[in-house]
Order: structure tokens, then sequence, then C-alpha cells
């Protein structure tokens, strides 16, 4: 793939940027994120490296922009189905469901960057605490369904609590608006529970873990979410349109 370098008479959206975390993208998709490199982008792209060094000084840059911009890209699309189902009226579990559907359809359309912030860590990479405030935004969307769904009484109390005393940091308990009373005093511990299995079984779908395994992937998935949701007690009505 060939991109020239953008002129002052481009579209104003389209700027140097933007075009290198295309090919970065295009890279990721030939040669994973371990493969990824200025001089890469440099020569798919047609843009000198110098051009390219100056917008992304080192590899990392780039990486991190690209990890940016994948954490926020998801947890839009999460969002974006959650703001259509709240409109429907949905139930939290519905509105569950429609958000978790969503993750799913982006990550099969990207799994590129699926991969890039969910799959195995990149060698001598470490995300820095610019990429927070985007991979925060996907616990975000969870939280604010198990948060309305708990004010709503749609949730039933849990079996049993955690035990011992509470295992959030406090920036759990923030992202969540406070730790709620008894019975559901544990319920943000619960909610890490959902988000970890939401992941997990994105993981074992996107890279084909669970495909010799069910017959209907799609539908494995619905029935997956709502056994989870099960452990915040929500229920997930799987007749229900959310779509």
């Amino acid at each position: 793939m060939d991109v020239s370098p953008i002129s002052s008479n481009d579209d104003e959206d389209i700027t140097p940027a933007v075009v290198i975390k295309d090919i970065a993208r295009h890279q990721l998709v030939k040669l994973g994120a371990s493969g990824l490199s200025l001089e890469a982008v440099s020569r798919d792209s047609g843009i000198p490296v110098a051009d390219v060094e100056a917008v992304f000084p080192h590899r990392d840059d780039l990486l991190t922009a690209l990890v940016i911009d994948a954490y926020d890209a998801s947890a839009e699309a999460m969002e974006q189905a959650d703001a259509a189902a709240i409109r429907a009226g949905a139930s939290g579990g519905a509105r569950l469901l429609a958000v978790t559907r969503a993750l799913r359809q982006w990550s099969f359309d990207n799994t590129a960057e699926f991969t890039l912030i969910y799959g195995s860590p990149v060698p001598d990479y470490h995300a820095p605490q610019d990429t927070v405030p985007s991979a925060s935004r996907t616990p975000a969307v969870l939280a604010g369904i198990v948060r309305s769904a708990l004010e709503a009484g749609e949730l039933a109390p849990p079996r049993r609590a955690v035990p011992g005393p509470p295992l959030l940091l406090p920036e759990a308990a923030l992202l969540f608006g406070g730790v709620p009373g008894a019975p559901f005093s544990d319920i943000i511990e619960r909610g890490i529970v959902l988000w970890s299995n939401l992941i997990g079984l994105l993981v074992f779908q996107v890279f084909s873990r669970t495909h010799d395994s069910v017959r209907d992937e799609v539908a494995f998935f619905d029935y997956a979410i709502a056994v989870a949701a099960e452990s915040i007690g929500l229920e997930v009505p799987l007749a229900e349109k959310t779509d």
C-alpha cells in the first residue's frame, strides 16, 4: 500500500498522524504489533522516515496512539449501543447484552486492534498512563449499566458475599460511584468478574477457541453473557432483540 505525503490542500481532517496510524494498522494486520516499526510505516506510506519520526519519535509513541485509538473505538461502539438501548427503554439485562454484542462485533471487525489491546503483551512495550482514560471507558460502560440496574431494583441479592475485607482499589469504587450498602456491598467485585469474563470470552471467540466446541458461536456468546450476568444478580433476556 502506498500513500503519498499529505499536502496542505488536502482535507483538514486527514493529518500526517492520521495517515501514519492508518498505515500502522495495516502493519498490525501483516506483521503484528511486535513487527511494527517506523521504517516499515515509512516504506509502505511513502512518507520519509524523518517525517514519520517528527510525528511519532519512537515506535512506542506510535503503539501508544494505536492502543488509545483501539480502546476509544471499542468503547464508542459500546456507548452507542447502550444509548440506543436506553432510547428503546431496554432493561439492564438487555442493555448489557447490547453493549457486549457491540464489543464482540467490533472485535471481529478489528481483530488486529483487538489483539493489540487484549492479546499477548508486546515485547519491550509498556503502556503509559496516557492509555488509562481510554482503557477505562469499557468498564465504565459496564459499571453504568450495573449501577442503573441496582438503582432500578433489577438486581437479585447475591447468595454469598465476597469473603474477608473489601478487595477493591479506590479507583474501582470511584468508577462505580461509591460502594453500595448490603446486600450489594460486593457488587463492584462481581462487576470486575463480569468484565473479566467478557474479555476472556472474546479472546476465546476471536482466536477461535470455541469454534470446535459449540455449533453456534453467536448464540453461545449471548448465553455466556447471560450466565456471567447471573453473578451480579442481573437477568439477561436472551429472547429480546437489542439491535
